[in-house]
């Protein structure tokens, strides 16, 4: 009976329209609108419910809730947790956590932490230069060029992801967070961040002007560096300066306290952890394009010298099994996502049942994984590191587990994630060469698909 009435509901909009110029909203059609959203008792409650609380609570699935166990029979050994607190630099955050564990069991620490302050200051100070060398390279074409306008709305920001973490680590090295902890502004980025957006623009539209003005290039590059002077004096004044040299000691978990020994960040990095991070490899998992190709990210990456960041796009089941063989091998990954969809912060875990909009508004949100990347619905917002999967017995994947960057938010530190939010919000994974075989590694050698910075899937991981 309801559908019949729907269909003449229908019929009569239909009849409606016909002599009406198209795509107005006359009054008749507002009025039979009206008339379709019946304010019953029903829908009056819903309304009340609706308009005065939280949306999220109501559409809460409660017959979904305490079904994730914590547990699982393959983990990762992590040793305490990070919090980026209000900053963007959760890429940063994940990409160091990945090597903590290295660290941690080599030297039998009960935990350890890397000063993401540092790395972010070099991150900051290599964006800047990054951003100066594409503004003389564009310098001749016009404001409204696609690639101008993208590089003066995003000259800089906090957010990146893993080629970030190769680039500055591989250029400056790493130091422990004792070195040069974390201080307000790299705590809290948001103004700091405006104030350098503001000036790389000024810095920018000065650059132009001396290209235009057939400057030539020996005192448009000494023009640069006093421009990245007066940036490197910000970052400076705000995060304070990187330390050249140190000495770390440590105690292991047994009480012995090591010798004092001094190091260079860099020197630090090759001899206390010594992983090379180019043998890591990015998969992507996109339904948008075809797969088992390689591609590469236009201007997307952290230094200027550094090389724009690539990723295999692959099928989602096979990226698993690679995840699968890295967290049997006690080694963590990488992983970026859309964490905003179906997350329940105050249980900490992610399942596309954990809200249930359709059945509270009545009204259906059937996009899939294509059709939410296309319209710019879904995309990677954050990473954190993959360090757990449950294998029950039919060895099937049922359940992952996430280290965050959140504090103890969520499942005291971590997330735990079912396989099917994994096939539906899962974008990025980064993996050691060694977990993967020989034919997919071959993608490597084919000629990149460049795509541009602007494409809905590239947004910086915040």
């Amino acid at each position: 009976m309801k559908k019949f009435m729907l269909t003449i509901m229908l019929s009569g909009f239909a009849l409606m329209i016909l002599g009406q110029e198209k795509g107005i909203i006359t009054g008749d059609i507002l009025e039979e609108i009206r008339k379709s959203v019946k304010i019953d008792g029903e829908t009056k409650a819903l309304m009340n419910a609706i308009s005065n609380n939280d949306i999220k609570k109501l559409a809460i699935n409660r017959d979904n809730l305490g079904k994730l166990s914590p547990y699982f029979s393959n983990k990762v050994e992590i040793k305490g947790i990070t919090d980026q607190k209000s900053s963007g630099r959760c890429w940063l955050f994940t990409g160091l956590n990945v090597l903590r564990p290295v660290i941690i069991e080599k030297y039998q620490l009960k935990d350890f932490q890397f000063s993401h302050n540092y790395s972010f200051f070099w991150d900051q100070f290599e964006k800047a230069n990054l951003f100066y060398e594409a503004i003389i390279a564009t310098a001749n074409k016009p404001m409204e060029n696609r690639i101008v306008e993208w590089l003066f709305k995003h000259p800089i920001n906090d957010g990146g992801q893993w080629t970030g973490v190769v680039n500055i680590v591989d250029k400056y090295g790493a130091v422990p967070n004792t070195v040069m902890p974390e201080c307000q502004n790299s705590e809290n980025t948001s103004l700091m961040s405006r104030l350098l957006r503001r000036k790389l623009r000024e810095d920018g539209l000065t650059l132009r002007e001396m290209v235009h003005n057939n400057v030539d290039d020996l005192n448009l590059e000494k023009h640069k560096i006093k421009m990245l002077t007066d940036f490197y004096r910000i970052l400076v004044l705000c995060l304070g300066e990187p330390p050249t040299e140190f000495v770390w000691q440590y105690e292991d978990k047994d009480g012995n306290i090591s010798k004092p020994t001094k190091y260079t960040p860099k020197s630090f990095y090759e001899k206390v952890i010594g992983i090379d991070l180019k043998d890591y490899v990015m998969f992507m998992n996109d339904p948008t394009r075809p797969y088992y190709n390689l591609y590469e990210i236009e201007y997307d990456r952290h230094m200027h010298e550094g090389g724009n960041w690539k990723y295999i796009n692959l099928p989602i089941d096979e990226i698993k099994q690679f995840a699968i063989a890295s967290i049997k091998d006690n080694t963590p990954m990488y992983f970026s996502c859309d964490v905003g969809k179906q997350l329940n912060k105050d249980k900490g875990t992610l399942d596309i049942n954990n809200f249930d909009y359709d059945d509270l508004f009545g009204v259906q949100f059937g996009m899939n994984k294509e059709q939410r990347i296309k319209t710019f619905d879904s995309g990677s917002s954050h990473g954190m590191s993959l360090v757990g999967v449950n294998m029950p017995e039919d060895g099937n994947a049922d359940k992952w587990l996430l280290e965050n960057s959140w504090g103890k938010k969520g499942h005291e530190g971590f997330l735990i994630m079912t396989d099917k939010w994994f096939d539906e919000y899962m974008f990025r994974l980064v993996i050691n060469k060694i977990y993967i075989d020989s034919k997919t590694l071959k993608i490597l050698e084919k000629e990149p698909i460049m795509l541009p910075p602007w494409d809905p899937m590239f947004a910086p991981e915040e």
